[in-house]
């Protein structure tokens, strides 16, 4: 069997993840950590930092950061929960709205392309395969979390 992680690796390299930035969007860059914020936002209506952040398996110290820079850019709007004042709810601005879109619409085009050389079978079978992957990565103890040396 091939080298598990060597080919993670590669799949990482493949889809930009080690690049500073993943997409230059209407003058603004945005990192792969900011364009997964962006979708999960654009994902939900007003969703709290707590619920994205859990979500993206993110300490809130770090998330709050890169919330704060997507504010200054102009992407989001945090405010107030009505119902608990405590709690911060985050929503795209037009702007963010059209980046988050815009994101989402590019790389479904790169995956249609990448899909577009396989079969159907091996589409089924790739789609499966990582959904399987995604449950099992779900079941570990270490899902989400850096890797800590003792």
């Amino acid at each position: 069997m091939q080298n598990k992680r060597e080919l993670f690796q590669i799949m990482t390299r493949r889809f930009g993840l080690l690049n500073k930035d993943c997409c230059s969007i209407g003058g603004h860059d945005i990192s792969a950590a900011q364009s997964h914020i962006l979708y999960e936002i654009n994902q939900r209506d007003r969703a709290s930092i707590q619920q994205i952040a859990e979500l993206l398996g993110t300490d809130l110290t770090t998330f709050s950061r890169q919330v704060q820079t997507l504010i200054k850019m102009g992407l989001l709007q945090k405010e107030a929960n009505p119902d608990d004042r405590r709690v911060s709810l985050l929503t795209l601005t037009p702007t963010g709205q059209y980046i988050a879109t815009t994101i989402d619409q590019q790389m479904n085009s790169y995956l249609d392309e990448v899909f577009s050389y396989l079969t159907p079978f091996e589409q089924e079978t790739v789609v499966r395969s990582i959904h399987l992957f995604n449950e099992a990565m779900a079941k570990s103890s270490r899902c989400c979390s850096p890797i800590r040396t003792k």
